[in-house]
């Protein structure tokens, strides 16, 4: 049975009312007792990370103790990667659930702010609404827009834009829990693991830990596939959760995330959802996302095309960031265009230099990815950089963000000759038909591929390509 996606069956989205029918009312605990609870559950930040949540309610109990005693609760529910929509799907659905665990937090703590930083419209919409049935009872909750990208969920990120400054990482190692927001001793944690301190709240230690495995208990939100959403009992196995979302392990699976880690298909048929079990793999769970490759598209070309968009993706602050992880991703595109041994060893050289040098997680992140999926699909990039390649098409199977305004490539059907250049050169775009000519006249362009498209555009025998806004 769910617990944190509970009454859903019945309804797309619980208001006050439902959710109270569904869950009954919130306990209130002192700080130690909540301490204990999370504890006693072993609940640990759903977020990426992993951190303890009792050790977080300590430390910002300790800082505040050797200050004035006030405090903040902020609820992380960024989230930047198109990989991941679990905490969306809280937030949508059960934004009271979330709102439970945050109050609960904040009574304990005796905080007078707590503030939601969310960046999507109808996550702040559905927020905003639950908010407004609570007023009357506490009006300390507030909901802060920030803009959608990959390094808003990083801590001191979001507290930079909850404060009204750019939402990028402080560049320094601040804990929130010793100056957060307001400069406050701060309890800053992700939107799942407010749910599930809610829960928790309400059955107990003891009921809570019915479910899931001795040494991990509960359940866990996952993303499939990046559009399926589901709870399972943490120890629950990876081919489980694969078939019941209709999907198989294909040429292999990524768990995590784009800062995550690939398993090939022997692993992820063996592998369990718990954090001993994925450890044994060099995996983690991180932000629940699951993401498993289809047999039809290009491994090397689909790590490409992400490992750009993180390189996009970066605060630019640092050098590893602003210089390392561009780098990175041009020595990726090089080695997947056939640039032979030196490309493949140019991205190990790469993703070595910009290890442990960030201000933030995102370089050490970005180059595990790369690094993983070199070990896990060695034969396609040696392919690859050998100029053979593996055969198949980018078909975009690694979720990211649509181009708002695609530019596209245009074909002068007056002039079109049918050379066929166009498709060696833009092979994720352009198809041929059967006569030999473009199967389409009008192509979108991604951003990440108009370099290629202006290069067909010059190269075409015919100056039948243009590019058109």
């Amino acid at each position: 049975m769910p617990r944190l996606l509970a009454g859903l069956d019945a309804a797309p989205r619980l208001d006050l009312a439902g959710h109270l029918t569904v869950h009954g009312t919130l306990p209130r605990y002192p700080v130690e007792e909540l301490v204990r609870l999370a504890e006693d559950v072993d609940l640990k930040g759903r977020g990426g990370a992993g951190f303890p949540f009792a050790r977080k309610l300590r430390a910002v109990t300790r800082s505040a103790r050797a200050r004035d005693g006030r405090t903040a609760v902020v609820v992380n529910g960024s989230e930047g990667e198109p990989s991941c929509l679990k905490d969306t799907a809280l937030l949508l659905h059960v934004p009271h659930l979330v709102l439970d665990g945050a109050l609960l937090a904040a009574d304990a703590l005796g905080a007078e702010d707590v503030v939601i930083g969310v960046t999507r419209d109808d996550v702040e919409g559905s927020l905003r609404a639950a908010v407004a049935e609570r007023a009357a009872a506490d009006r300390r909750v507030r909901v802060a827009r920030l803009p959608e990208r990959f390094v808003t969920g990083e801590g001191t990120a979001l507290i930079n834009g909850i404060e009204g400054g750019p939402a990028l990482p402080s560049g320094q190692k601040v804990r929130t829990s010793e100056r957060g927001l307001g400069g406050l001793p701060t309890l800053l944690s992700n939107t799942e693991t407010y749910a599930q301190l809610a829960v928790a709240a309400r059955l107990g230690a003891a009921e809570y830990r019915m479910a899931g495995l001795d040494d991990e208990p509960g359940t866990v939100l996952l993303t499939v596939g990046g559009a399926t959403v589901v709870e399972v009992p943490t120890g629950t196995s990876l081919a489980y959760v694969l078939d019941l979302c209709g999907s198989e392990p294909g040429q292999g699976v990524l768990v995590g995330g784009y800062h995550g880690r690939w398993l090939a298909p022997p692993a992820a048929r063996s592998a369990a959802l718990s954090r001993n079990s994925l450890a044994s793999y060099d995996a983690v769970l991180g932000a629940g996302a699951v993401l498993p490759l289809p047999h039809d598209t290009c491994p090397a070309g689909e790590v490409a095309r992400v490992t750009r968009w993180m390189a996009d993706e970066s605060a630019g602050q640092c050098g590893p960031c602003a210089r390392g992880l561009p780098s990175l991703a041009d020595a990726v595109d090089a080695l997947v265009g056939g640039g032979g041994r030196p490309a493949l060893e140019a991205v190990q050289a790469r993703m070595r230099s910009v290890l442990g040098r960030g201000a933030c997680s995102h370089p050490d992140g970005t180059s595990a990815f790369v690094a993983s999926a070199l070990a896990v699909f060695p034969d396609e990039f040696r392919d690859h950089a050998l100029g053979s390649g593996c055969g198949r098409r980018v078909l975009g199977a690694l979720p990211l963000p649509a181009d708002e305004n695609p530019e596209r490539l245009v074909v002068d059907w007056t002039l079109c000759k049918g050379h066929g250049l166009c498709v060696d050169l833009l092979p994720d775009i352009v198809r041929l038909d059967a006569d030999g000519y473009p199967a389409q006249g009008v192509m979108p362009v991604p951003g990440r591929l108009r370099p290629k498209a202006l290069r067909a555009v010059r190269r075409c025998p015919a100056l039948a390509l243009r590019i058109q806004e």
